[in-house]
């Protein structure tokens, strides 16, 4: 199944597990740590609440960079974070997950040196040949995400987290070394 489909069929917890596995990803261009979203993640188990939810997001934004000083791929991250709605039943939810697999498969594609001939979404509808090394792991790890929590529910949360904290470690390299290359 596509990453369209699979977007397409998931469930609320799903849908904001999967924008937050990309934000997660993508937190270093921001000068994140490692737990900075944690409490967001804690607000997806089955005994967060949507209030979790909104007090944790808030609390991320004004700890987290603007990004006009990272470029593109850092601007881009800091939309996701700004979008991402206050309460996590909001019928906007799909919306933000869908803008989140977009933007952070456009961030891996402005940090991977090699070039891509397809756009974007034809990658997400399952065009995958040839494709840069960063955008190819970037789309495995958010398929993954949305099928761990389609078959798993919450339980599948820890899973999630682990495939977005993989992720996290790469960007992380990635942006390091790209910083060490303009030195």
């Amino acid at each position: 199944m596509s990453l369209v489909e699979l977007i397409a069929q998931a469930d609320e917890r799903g849908l904001a597990a999967s924008g937050l596995a990309c934000l997660d990803r993508c937190v270093p261009l921001l000068g994140g740590d490692d737990g900075i979203l944690r409490p967001l993640w804690a607000s997806l188990a089955e005994t967060g609440s949507d209030d979790d939810w909104g007090t944790g997001l808030e609390q991320v934004r004004g700890k987290l960079e603007s990004g006009e000083d990272g470029g593109e791929a850092a601007l881009l991250a800091r939309r996701m974070l700004d979008a991402a709605p206050a309460d996590r039943a909001d019928a906007g939810i799909r919306v933000w997950a869908d803008a989140c697999s977009v933007a952070s498969l456009q961030i891996h594609r402005l940090l991977d040196p090699a070039q891509d001939a397809d756009s974007v979404d034809s990658r997400r509808e399952g065009r995958t040949e040839g494709m840069p090394f960063l955008v190819a792991a970037e789309l495995r790890r958010q398929i993954t995400v949305l099928e761990l929590l389609a078959h798993h529910g919450p339980s599948g949360l820890r899973q999630a987290l682990d495939v977005s904290t993989e992720g996290r470690r790469v960007l992380r390299a990635v942006v390091s070394r790209r910083a060490r290359g303009r030195a």
